[in-house]
């Protein structure tokens, strides 16, 4: 199984899915701990909720593994991205709700073979398809698309906000970029920037707006698109109303990107793929 399934688009703009996977060769799934055999902490159906993105004309990248294996939005060095706060590595141990992942926990070896063979080649891609961008359009836009439970107490306090856009502070994305993306998503959800989830290591890696590379995340409560109860199925009801409000956020960060970015200084080179 390839690590990842990629369209080229285009328009400057590339959608990455990086926890939608749910690959798991045999051998590694009879070591999962019962917590963890469902493997509750995907992105479940953002792929279809997205299912817009081929009449926008937009690049997309979706993963295949599952992040159990090696989560794609953790650096390779195993940073926390959010000091003093509970989260998960780049290997995780822990499931969200805090349930051991493994019975049997993988080797440094099968780690390092995660790494080489699954983080490494998505993060390629994006890089080479950024670069892409940018060359063909003076600039390029990445929109990292995630889901998560409403409620998780161990990761963070009370109800998630329905949409959690992240622009790392600012840093990722200009800010008046960014909020006119969160103004976007109109008043039919709660909506926040920078909150919570202020975007994992794809958008604060790539996302370098003096270089004209503009990033988002973009963190969805599963209660906005998810039917209740197991197993996750995507209600079409919930999934047919966010989704015309995901695909005008889209839109404006294309067009308030392209009036911002005439303002910015020349471009410099962009960074190899980490490694």
């Amino acid at each position: 199984m390839t690590p990842y399934r990629f369209v080229s688009g285009t328009i400057p703009l590339l959608v990455s899915m990086p926890h939608v996977g749910t690959g798991m060769p045999d051998a590694l799934a009879d070591r999962l701990a019962p917590a963890a055999r469902d493997l509750p902490d995907t992105d479940w159906h953002v792929d279809a909720l997205y299912d817009f993105l081929g009449g926008l004309g937009a690049s997309v990248i979706v993963a295949t593994r599952s992040r159990y294996l090696v989560d794609l939005n953790r650096p390779a060095d195993d940073a926390s991205l959010y000091p003093g706060q509970t989260t998960t590595g780049l290997f995780p141990d822990t499931t969200f709700a805090g349930g051991p992942v493994w019975a049997k926990p993988v080797t440094a070896a099968e780690r390092s073979a995660f790494r080489a063979d699954i983080w490494q080649p998505y993060h390629d891609r994006i890089a080479a398809e950024l670069a892409r961008l940018r060359d063909r359009f003076g600039h390029a836009l990445l929109w990292d698309a995630h889901s998560i439970a409403p409620v998780l107490p161990r990761l963070f306090d009370g109800r998630l906000p329905d949409l959690n856009l992240g622009s790392n502070g600012g840093l990722s994305c200009p800010p008046p970029v960014a909020r006119a993306v969160l103004a976007a998503a109109g008043d039919d959800y709660t909506a926040v920037l920078d909150g919570r989830f202020k975007g994992g290591h794809i958008t604060r890696h790539y996302g370098r707006p003096a270089e004209r590379v503009f990033a988002l995340q973009l963190e969805l409560s599963q209660a906005t698109h998810l039917a209740e109860g197991p197993p996750p199925r995507l209600d079409p009801a919930k999934a047919g109303a966010l989704r015309p409000v995901l695909r005008r956020m889209i839109e404006t960060f294309l067009s308030a990107a392209a009036e911002h970015v005439a303002a910015l200084p020349p471009a410099a080179p962009l960074p190899e793929s980490p490694r």
